[in-house]
């Protein structure tokens, strides 16, 4: 009769692993273009990875602005492509914090501080995030609306161009999904 037990347990068991569901995957979307929400945003993408979950972040709207790469020059732009390129961040280390900005003196001190206490600024974390295989996708409709071209986004080993339906695709069998 315990035979007969193990041997149901060990089928069930094996048919729990083998069923469609969640898989050790985060996805979340950066929807945000402060520096305080692209630095939590990244820390715990990094974080996740580094205990072995797939990660996928889908960043949109302002957050896109953060993966422009201040060292490129795009040509070809309409006008008012050219007043977003002026109005937005260009890259990562040009954001500012959310609250307490205070004229850039609040982003200054939060880098300062960063520095002094030996936590990890954008740079590192991003490129923390390519070993691990964090997977960025840049929505292309936000890239549009804000007149952004694929030529002048960061090199990132793990990045591509999607829309909503790959965002959806990815946090469908994702175990966790987060909104920054």
């Amino acid at each position: 009769m315990a035979v007969d037990m193990e041997k149901e347990l060990a089928s069930i068991k094996a048919m729990l692993e083998e069923r469609p569901g969640p898989k050790k995957k985060l996805s979340m979307i950066v929807f945000s273009g402060d520096l305080d929400k692209h630095l939590a945003s990244m820390i715990i993408a990094t974080g996740a990875a580094a205990m072995g979950m797939e990660v996928v972040m889908f960043y949109t709207f302002w957050g896109t602005a953060a993966l422009r790469d201040p060292a490129k020059k795009v040509k070809g732009k309409d006008l008012l492509s050219k007043m977003f390129g002026m109005m937005l961040p260009k890259g990562r280390n040009k954001t500012k914090l959310s609250q307490m900005h205070m004229a850039g003196a609040g982003t200054g001190m939060m880098k300062y501080l960063m520095t002094k206490k030996n936590v990890a600024n954008l740079d590192e974390l991003f490129e923390t995030a390519g070993v691990l295989g964090v997977k960025i996708v840049i929505c292309e409709m936000s890239m549009d609306l804000m007149g952004m071209k694929p030529e002048e986004m960061i090199d990132y080993p793990h990045k591509s161009i999607g829309g909503v339906a790959t965002f959806l695709a990815e946090a469908g069998e994702s175990s966790i999904q987060l909104f920054l």
